[in-house]
């Protein structure tokens, strides 16, 4: 990070500076605070799990609770250690588990749609410039506080990512298109439409879910390749990351069959291991009811 932001980020940056033994003893201290204390956002979390897994007993329930607070705590704290990580501990933290899948599309000139979800450590999807060629976007929704917006920005730029917001995602990604540009665009596929925004409905974890319409009508305008992001852990601060295909050939799909092999994709990740994913998220505040069936027509009409 520059002199000036390391200045004004100050109070991150002394922690940053951490190594990884002492920032998850820290994380160990803040488990306790926000699991045991503070509870945060504890109701949500084992509602979200209940409904997620009704076959799960409440034991099974509280231990996968237990488990992602742990994890929530740890991907903080190794969110913090981007403003000072260096190359080659990033290479030895984060294994890419099937490299020659995306050099293969950088061989072929396929621009790629990371089409990820808040499983594992998401965030470290930011280091990917420094393992393939692209010139890498990633989509965001601003934080209204403008001191906190700017630091998450400057630890995402930092290692040559682009952070577009992202009521302009799409027109980025037209622009790179047009001009031939070779990129990596990594839109996070897993949060609560709102009320007024275009949504597809389908079951995922045992439930009618709204989900974003946007990333298949990219695919296919684009002709990119929509790739999942697998996340294992393998311990703490250690990371395998395997690449799935989920489209290759999008134009010649039908509507939404993106999405719901995402969608699919994301629950199989879940599925393997509950406490990576992010349960805090109040993902299921839209209830199928609550909206005409003629939702998942809206993509046809358009």
């Amino acid at each position: 990070m520059k002199y000036l932001s390391r200045v004004k980020f100050l109070p991150f940056y002394a922690v940053a500076i951490l190594p990884m033994g002492a920032l998850y003893i820290l994380s160990d201290m803040m488990y306790f605070l926000v699991y045991r204390v503070v509870g945060y956002r504890k109701k949500v979390v084992f509602n979200n799990l209940r409904n997620s897994f009704p076959s799960k007993s409440e034991e099974e329930i509280g231990q996968i609770a237990k488990d992602f607070y742990r994890h929530f705590c740890d991907i903080v704290l190794e969110s913090f250690k981007r403003m000072t990580i260096g190359e080659k501990e990033i290479k030895k933290r984060l294994l890419i588990k099937n490299p020659e899948l995306i050099q293969e599309y950088v061989n072929d000139q396929r621009s790629i749609l990371m089409y990820t979800g808040h499983q594992g450590n998401w965030e470290w999807l930011v280091f990917l410039p420094l393992m393939f060629p692209y010139s890498s976007n990633t989509f965001y929704k601003p934080i209204k506080n403008k001191y906190f917006d700017e630091l998450f920005k400057n630890m995402r730029e930092r290692f040559g990512v682009n952070c577009v917001e992202s009521d302009k995602g799409f027109r980025t990604i037209i622009d790179n298109h047009q001009r031939k540009v070779l990129t990596l665009n990594c839109m996070i596929g897993d949060q609560s439409p709102t009320k007024k925004s275009s949504k597809y409905w389908y079951n995922f974890l045992n439930q009618e879910t709204a989900f974003f319409i946007g990333a298949d009508k990219i695919a296919k305008k684009t002709d990119q390749v929509v790739l999942f992001p697998f996340f294992k852990k393998l311990r703490r601060g250690y990371y395998e990351l395997e690449f799935r295909i989920i489209e290759d050939h999008p134009q010649i799909r039908n509507n939404f069959e993106i999405l719901e092999k995402y969608a699919q994709q994301l629950e199989q990740a879940i599925i393997s291991a509950p406490e990576l994913w992010l349960w805090s998220h109040r993902r299921w505040k839209l209830k199928r009811e609550d909206f005409p069936i003629v939702d998942n027509l809206e993509y046809v009409t358009k």
